[in-house]
């Protein structure tokens, strides 16, 4: 039976990454996002240069248009349109879509606004999404739910405090914060359903086009070690792996796994296990005071 994966912000970044390495071991993807054309977003990337790429590249994938931040999405009804597309049960659901960020403002900046939509897209699609696919998994016996978190969920430690560009970064890691608390108990509510959950989050920023804008210069990973930490996630044994809140070298350090080019045929030289520093594993929370240069104009723009 083949696999059924829904990812979602897969018209660029981290989620296209991921796509691609999902379908290159033939599993079927689901791609969602909002931008479907070329040009319809202010970043670089959609739905059909995604899809275009995996299947130029064998696999297969079809390209799906939501809003994922709009509260009146019926996102059972979006899970019901992909399986009914592909004749499939989802049994992989990424959950990859946020929220703008807010680089560079403080929590007094935040705005009732700015707070519900990021909670919104942020971490009641995670969930709403979750729920939406449990029935198919539990009808196959078996699924995989990969939600992805980041570093910047782990607590800013001092006194004294690093100057950091990306300041208190409240917004955004209240909400990752709150995915890691839900993924560890939703693995452990569907561990006798066959059900893994885990969350994932890069060692260090994943060099991608938005990532290199709003932070130039921060120490950076490529996307092939996230997406080969997903697929891992996606396709390990769900008695084992699962209520975990992993950091992309790490896992591939434990286990060895082999980091490959996103299509899956050559091996990405210099990000190999044995290649990752053992001092790159240390969650942000630990390193926080060791934050690199902070560039003048985000330092600007976070004292006016």
């Amino acid at each position: 039976m083949t696999h059924l994966a829904v990812v979602t912000g897969a018209s660029r970044g981290i989620g296209r990454a991921m796509a691609r390495r999902l379908a290159a071991e033939g599993i079927a993807v689901a791609a969602v996002s909002r931008t479907l054309h070329p040009g319809g977003a202010t970043l670089a990337g959609s739905l059909e240069e995604t899809v275009q790429i995996i299947n130029d590249e064998g696999g297969q994938a079809r390209s799906f248009v939501a809003d994922l931040g709009r509260p009146d999405l019926d996102r059972f009804a979006l899970v019901a349109e992909i399986e009914n597309a592909f004749g499939l049960g989802v049994d992989i659901l990424v959950n990859n879509a946020a929220a703008e960020r807010h680089h560079g403002a403080s929590f007094l900046d935040i705005d009732r606004a700015a707070f519900h939509d990021s909670v919104e897209t942020n971490l009641w699609n995670t969930w709403d999404l979750m729920k939406a696919v449990v029935p198919s998994m539990r009808e196959r016996g078996s699924g995989w739910v990969v939600n992805l978190s980041s570093r910047m969920a782990g607590p800013r430690v001092g006194p004294p405090y690093a100057a950091h560009p990306l300041l208190g970064s409240v917004l955004y890691g209240a909400t990752k914060a709150a995915i890691d608390r839900l993924s560890t108990g939703a693995a452990m509510e569907l561990y006798d359903d066959g059900i893994a959950v885990n969350t994932l989050a890069p060692n260090r920023g994943v060099a991608t086009e938005n990532a290199q804008r709003a932070v130039p210069g921060w120490p950076s990973e490529p996307e092939e070690t996230m997406a080969e930490a997903n697929l891992l996630l996606c396709t390990g044994d769900p008695a084992v792996l699962t209520g975990r809140v992993a950091f992309s070298l790490g896992l591939i350090k434990e286990f060895r796994r082999a980091v490959r080019t996103l299509d899956g045929q050559a091996l990405v030289a210099g990000w190999q296990p044995d290649d990752i520093d053992p001092a790159s594993l240390l969650p942000d929370h630990l390193v926080f005071n060791e934050a690199p240069p902070v560039p003048a104009s985000l330092l600007e723009r976070s004292m006016g």
